[in-house]
């Protein structure tokens, strides 16, 4: 009788085991880069392991929060840069957690493809490795999903997922944030990582290749330019809290915008007044304003427009406040206030965003 024919190989479906292992590999030393108190920050096993006795917390509430990239991981495969989308993928995720004034622990992260590239996958991980040590927490663990048939090509996808801790007792937003408040904010490095959808319809609109010089930085590529990372606003927020006390809330500008996220920080009866005058617009919002015929209230409802996180303080704090975060290497400006509003319209503005080329 002839030999049984063999049959099918996962390999043959499309999932490479091997490649997967090589993977691993690679990122080892990137995953120990980013070791703490209470992780030594190694992979392997089935679950990541943190010893929160370790940090020194007496009575810790613990934060999680989780998020991707967006559209933007489009531009990254596009261009074939992979060694920055890491680090907005931390940045989404540990922005919101010092928000509430805790302090990023681990992360974890997940990467699906349909095929896997290890020395692609290998040039995310250095990403996220960057922005674990840039955010002071500790890369525990993580996930590789081959799925061909779900995606396509040299396409892939992130998720990720942060945990913090922050005392008892000094969680964020306080409860003392009144009208006559100070709005301080902090710039942006660009775009950050909302928004995607429409910059790479204002790019297809403009007829410029990835590799042309970008308009508004001739001295980069445009690819290169758009895809600037987040900035990772924990190590300056820390700073500040720790150093006054006298931080009252923050507000991470992400997808939204302004009038979106700010009021998710201040107490019901209350809303900010915002003087675009001093909100200055880094030149890729004015080219993408300009390109796409984007109105003012679609600019401040969909990007950051150069202020990236919003600070709430009183009056008699805005001086201590801002030199800590100037300290801290932020860019600083007192952009609004806080104010009264009973109606559904909790963000009001005075002046012009400066979106002129």
């Amino acid at each position: 009788m002839a030999e049984k024919e063999r049959g099918l190989t996962y390999a043959q479906a499309g999932v490479d085991i091997d490649a997967g292992n090589r993977m691993v590999d690679l990122i080892k030393p990137l995953v120990r880069a980013t070791a703490r108190p209470g992780a030594d920050a190694e992979i392997g096993g089935f679950g990541g392991l943190f010893d929160l006795k370790r940090v020194g917390y007496k009575d810790p509430i613990l934060v999680a929060a989780n998020d991707g990239v967006g559209t933007k991981v489009k531009i990254a495969i596009e261009t074939g840069r992979h060694d920055t989308i890491g680090i907005d993928l931390v940045a989404m995720s540990v922005n919101d957690l010092v928000v509430q004034g805790a302090e990023p622990l681990f992360f974890l992260d997940y990467y699906a493809c349909g095929k896997l590239e290890p020395e692609v996958g290998a040039a995310v991980v250095a990403g996220i490795s960057i922005g674990c040590r840039q955010a002071g927490c500790a890369l525990i663990g993580g996930e590789t999903a081959e799925m061909p048939g779900l995606y396509s090509g040299e396409d892939y996808d992130l998720a990720g997922f942060a945990v913090g801790a922050v005392e008892r007792g000094e969680v964020l937003p306080r409860a003392d944030i009144a009208e006559g408040d100070v709005i301080i904010g902090l710039a942006s490095s660009g775009v950050h990582s909302n928004g995607y959808s429409l910059v790479r319809k204002v790019v297809a609109k403009s007829g410029l290749p990835w590799t042309a010089p970008a308009p508004f930085a001739p001295e980069v590529s445009l690819g290169e330019a758009i895809l600037e990372p987040t900035r990772i606003y924990v190590k300056s927020c820390l700073a500040a809290i720790r150093e006054t006390k006298a931080v009252k809330g923050f507000a991470h500008i992400t997808g939204g915008g302004f009038p979106d996220n700010i009021p998710r920080v201040l107490p019901k009866s209350t809303g900010a007044r915002i003087d675009l005058s001093k909100v200055k617009a880094p030149p890729v919002f004015k080219w993408l304003a300009d390109v796409g015929n984007i109105a003012e209230r679609e600019m401040l409802r969909t990007f950051n427009c150069g202020i990236g996180m919003i600070v709430v303080v009183a009056p008699k704090d805005v001086g201590a406040v801002s030199a800590a975060f100037t300290k801290a290497g932020e860019t600083v400006s007192t952009i609004g206030t806080v104010i009264k509003a009973d109606g559904e319209e909790r963000v009001v503005y005075d002046g012009v965003l400066d979106l002129k080329l």
